[in-house]
């Protein structure tokens, strides 16, 4: 590795001066703008991030705004964006950055590293970015760019590879503009050295020294172990009316979709009229289904095969809270795995 990721700040310092994206988080390098960014990026596009990344900010401003915030509404402020442990850890780290560290920024590593939700990418990322140390951020990017610069075909997925990766990189990390090296290498990945489709070798600043480029093996980089297949979970899912109000309940505070609202449903697919008796079973004195929705919605390591039924009730009892539209839209966090059968 050590030889070719020499040569890596010369060439691609210069690259990146020539031009690169211009994305809010880069307009400045404090901490808790890079922190929020970093973790909102994670698993999610850049141009879905945009959007939500001004409107966290301009309602939770800084580290002390977040801690003071409420569970409901960060969940809120991310609902859409999915992964939503991302938005509790986040809250939950601003509160170890108010009690330990009197509401500054930690600027040592391992103190970032501690922060509930933060790993070794993240924590890298924030303390080159922002206090410009040797610290790598290895991400799916920089794992691409690695593997075809050195044709290592060893799985990505290798623990023992991305600790020797992030040793040879903070080796070469130069003496000054570390964290505009940390940025570079994940722009080089983002939009040259892609990951769909072929890479834009003839545009790369590393091609001359790129192995996989040399050999034209890019496609075959970086390695990746088997996927196991999805779980797939079946749903009947309840969309009950009462009035202008529709029922939802509060996910427990573990497991997927934690702490978030949800409309009522029960395993398995009912029939109409088990659907009926459940409705019934739950007091709120039903009428025939007006509809049913058929709706499959794909987490990272489950698939839910929802069966939807939307029926008008005449009573609504306290087991449910009844939402109105309004509160839907201004407070409660739905997730789109049940806000696509509305």
């Amino acid at each position: 590795m050590g030889e070719a990721f020499s040569r890596l700040p010369g060439l691609l310092l210069p690259w990146y001066d020539g031009g690169h994206r211009n994305l809010p988080w880069r307009r400045d390098r404090e901490p808790y703008h890079v922190w929020l960014s970093e973790i909102m990026l994670q698993q999610t596009r850049v141009e879905a991030v945009k959007d939500y990344y001004a409107r966290f900010l301009a309602e939770l401003p800084d580290i002390q705004a977040l801690a003071g915030a409420s569970d409901d509404r960060c969940r809120k402020l991310w609902e859409g964006l999915g992964y939503y442990t991302r938005v509790r850890n986040l809250r939950l780290g601003a509160q170890q950055i108010v009690e330990r560290h009197g509401g500054v920024f930690p600027q040592d590593y391992d103190d970032v590293r501690a922060l509930a939700g933060i790993g070794d990418y993240t924590a890298g990322a924030i303390c080159s970015i922002c206090f410009e140390q040797p610290t790598p951020a290895v991400d799916g990017n920089v794992l691409r760019v690695a593997t075809r610069l050195t044709e290592d075909a060893r799985p990505v997925s290798d623990a023992k590879y991305k600790r020797e990766l992030t040793k040879a990189l903070a080796a070469v990390y130069p003496a000054t503009r570390r964290g505009d090296f940390t940025q570079a290498l994940m722009e080089l990945g983002a939009v040259v050295c892609a990951p769909n489709g072929a890479p834009k070798c003839e545009s790369c600043p590393l091609s001359r020294i790129c192995a996989a480029y040399k050999h034209g093996t890019q496609v075959d980089f970086p390695v990746r172990a088997a996927k196991k297949p999805r779980r797939k979970e079946k749903l009947t899912v309840f969309l009950l009316r009462c009035g202008d109000r529709v029922a939802v309940r509060k996910r427990g505070e573990t497991g997927l979709l934690a702490g978030l609202w949800e409309y009522p449903n029960v395993p398995g697919h009912l029939d109409m009229d088990a659907a009926l008796r459940q409705a019934e079973a739950w007091e709120t004195h039903p009428s025939a289904p007006q509809t049913v929705t058929e709706k499959t919605h794909v987490f990272t390591h489950v698939e839910w095969e929802m069966r939807c039924y939307a029926i008008s009730c005449a009573a609504q009892p306290p087991l449910f809270r009844w939402a109105t539209e309004e509160e839907l839209r201004g407070e409660l966090a739905l997730p789109t795995a049940f806000r696509i059968l509305s």
